[in-house]
């Protein structure tokens, strides 16, 4: 009975601290702080950087299909 209690107190702290730290992300919004910082700035040069092709200055040919 004794390892069970422990096991379960274990088992409660485990869920408290993991609940405690989902409520610090949220409060903080550091989820949201994260992608805004972190992540836009790397897709923004990833995606500026692209080569783009203009379709509209492409030749119009019946049986062929353009290279996008």
């Amino acid at each position: 009975m004794n390892k069970l209690c422990k096991a379960l107190l274990k088992l409660f702290g485990i869920l408290f601290a993991a609940n405690a730290l989902l409520f610090v992300v949220f409060f903080f919004d550091l989820d949201g702080k994260l992608l805004f910082n972190v992540v836009e700035p790397f897709l923004k040069r990833h995606y500026d950087n692209m080569k783009r092709e203009d379709v509209l200055k492409m030749p119009y040919e019946m049986d062929k299909f353009p290279k996008y």
